[in-house]
C-alpha cells in the first residue's frame, strides 16, 4: 500500500503526444457498417481495436490477477500489469471472499456437485432454488421469483416472454441493453422516452393506449441508472401504468441489497417494496455471484415465463454452487452485517463523491455504488484512463456509443472495503492523470 501511495503521487515524463486514430472512432464505426464479408466487420473492428491497444488507450478486457477486493491487480490485453486501488469491480458489498459465502459454496459442491444439468423448465432446479425464490421474495415483498441464469437473460427474457408483437413497450432510452434488446426482440411497437422523463411517459401512455386499446404495454425502468447513478419516481410510474392497463417493470441490478435500510434498494428508498407489477435484477453487483430473477405478485406469470422465456427456458439452470452463494449474501444482506457493510460502502460512497467534487471534479447523479465521473472528449478520456492505470487506479472507462459523443466518464465502483483513504487518494490520482492527459492532448474537457 505504501508503495501505491507513492506511485499515485508521480510525475513520469514521457514522449511527446500526437493525436493519432487511436483516439479517433468508436465502436459503433464498426457495427454500422455495410458490406457483404462478415469476417471483414469484424477484421476491420480488430484493427481499430489492436491500434490503441498498442498505444496503451484501450482499456477493455482485462484479466483480473486476483479476488476484485478495494485493491487488484489487472492485466491488459497489451500484456500490462497494473495494480492499485480497484474501482473497476461490481462487488458493493464485498461479500466474494466472505468465509460464510465461502463456506455455503463448498457445501453446496459437496451435496450437489457444481452442476444444474438443466433447464429449471425441467430437471435443473436444486431444493436450495427454490428456498432462495422464498428468500428473495420476503426482501422485494414481491413473492413469485423466478431465476435465470445472468441478469442480462433475466431483462431480456422477462420482454420477450411476455411482450408480443403486437403489444407496446415504453421504456427508458438509457435503460440497460438487455431491456432495449429485449424490447426489439419482441415487438416493433418500441417507444423510447426521455430519460427520467415521467411526463413523456404519460403523454406516450396516453397515445399508445387512444390508439390501440385491444394490445399490452409494458412500460421499463430502472432503479439506479449505471451511467448516470439517477432514478425515477417509481410511484408515479407505477400509477400511470395502472391508470392505462399497462405494466411495470423495474430493473433493480444496481440498488437492491447495497441501498436501503433493510437492503431493499430503491423500491425500499421510495417506499414501493412490494408494490411493483414486475422487479427483475442481477446477482452479479451485489450478491457474489452470475444470475438474475424477475419477481411478481402474479404466480401465472412466473409460470408462464419458465416456459415462454427462452432465455430460462433453454439455458441451465443456476448452478448449486451459484444459488448457495447468492442465498448466503441474501442472508448477509438481511443481517445486521448486511446493515453495518451498506454503511460502510455509503460512507465511502460519499467519501469518493465529496473528494472528487473538491478536486473540481464533475461527478453525475445521487449517491449509489455508481460513481460517474465525467472526463469530457473521447481522445482525453483514453489518455486520462491510461494515465490513470499508470498511476495506480483501475477504474472502467465508458466512451461513445455507450454515452453520448465525447461524454465519456469513469464509471467507479465502489465497495464496502474502500475507506476514505482510499477514496481521497483515488480522487486525487482521478485529477492528476486529467491534467496530464490535458496537457499531452490540448483538449481542455
Amino acid at each position: 500500500m505504501d508503495e501505491l501511495m507513492e506511485r499515485a503521487v508521480e510525475t513520469t515524463a514521457r514522449e511527446e503526444f500526437t493525436e493519432g486514430a487511436e483516439l479517433r472512432g468508436s465502436s459503433f464505426d464498426y457495427l454500422t457498417q455495410p458490406g457483404a464479408d462478415l469476417a471483414a466487420k469484424a477484421q476491420a473492428f480488430h484493427a481499430w481495436a489492436e491500434n490503441r491497444v498498442a498505444h496503451g488507450v484501450f482499456p477493455y478486457a482485462k484479466r483480473l490477477g486476483g479476488r476484485p477486493g478495494a485493491t487488484a491487480e489487472l492485466t491488459l490485453l497489451d500484456g500490462q500489469r497494473h495494480a492499485g486501488l480497484n474501482f473497476s469491480s461490481q462487488e458493493y458489498l464485498s461479500l466474494a471472499r466472505h468465509p460464510r459465502i465461502c463456506a455455503a459454496a463448498q457445501a453446496a459442491m459437496e451435496r450437489y456437485g457444481v452442476h444444474s444439468a438443466g433447464s429449471t423448465a425441467l430437471a435443473g432446479n436444486v431444493e436450495e432454488a427454490t428456498l432462495l425464490e422464498a428468500e428473495l421474495g420476503e426482501l422485494l415483498r414481491t413473492p413469485e421469483v423466478l431465476l435465470f441464469p445472468t441478469g442480462w437473460a433475466a431483462g431480456f427474457g422477462a420482454i420477450k416472454g411476455l411482450v408480443r408483437e403486437a403489444d407496446h413497450v415504453i421504456i427508458d432510452q438509457l435503460a440497460h441493453n438487455c431491456l432495449h434488446e429485449g424490447a426489439r426482440a419482441a415487438t416493433p411497437n418500441v417507444h423510447l422516452h426521455r430519460h427520467l422523463d415521467v411526463d413523456h411517459v404519460e403523454r406516450l401512455l396516453k397515445r399508445v393506449r387512444q390508439r390501440d386499446p385491444h394490445n399490452g404495454i409494458l412500460v421499463v425502468t430502472e432503479g439506479c441508472f449505471s451511467m448516470d447513478a439517477d432514478s425515477p419516481d417509481i410511484r408515479r410510474l407505477q400509477s400511470l401504468a395502472r391508470e392505462h392497463g399497462a405494466l411495470l417493470m423495474v430493473d433493480v441490478a444496481h440498488d437492491l441489497g447495497c441501498m436501503g435500510p433493510g437492503g431493499g434498494g430503491q423500491l425500499e428508498l421510495q417506499g414501493v417494496l412490494g408494490q411493483v407489477d414486475l422487479v427483475m435484477g442481477s446477482f452479479s453487483k451485489t450478491f457474489a455471484s452470475n444470475g438474475g430473477f424477475v419477481a411478481t405478485h402474479d404466480r401465472a406469470i412466473k409460470e408462464y415465463l419458465r416456459f415462454y422465456a427462452a432465455p430460462n427456458t433453454f439455458s441451465n439452470a443456476l448452478s448449486p454452487v451459484q444459488v448457495a452463494i447468492v442465498r448466503a449474501c441474501l442472508g448477509l444482506v438481511r443481517s445486521g452485517e448486511g446493515v453495518e457493510r451498506r454503511d460502510r460502502l455509503m460512507r465511502a460512497i460519499l467519501g469518493l463523491r465529496g473528494a472528487l467534487t473538491e478536486q473540481g471534479i464533475t461527478v453525475l447523479g445521487h449517491p449509489s455504488p455508481i460513481v460517474p465521473v465525467m472526463l469530457g472528449h473521447d481522445a482525453l478520456a483514453r489518455v486520462a484512463s491510461r494515465e490513470m492505470a499508470q498511476a495506480g487506479l483501475l477504474a472502467n472507462l465508458v466512451e461513445y456509443p455507450a454515452v453520448s459523443l465525447n461524454s465519456a466518464r469513469l464509471r467507479m465502483q465502489v465497495m464496502a472495503d474502500h475507506t476514505p483513504a482510499l477514496a481521497q487518494t483515488a480522487a486525487r490520482i482521478v485529477a492528476d492523470s486529467l491534467q496530464r492527459a490535458r496537457d499531452l492532448t490540448g483538449h481542455v474537457n
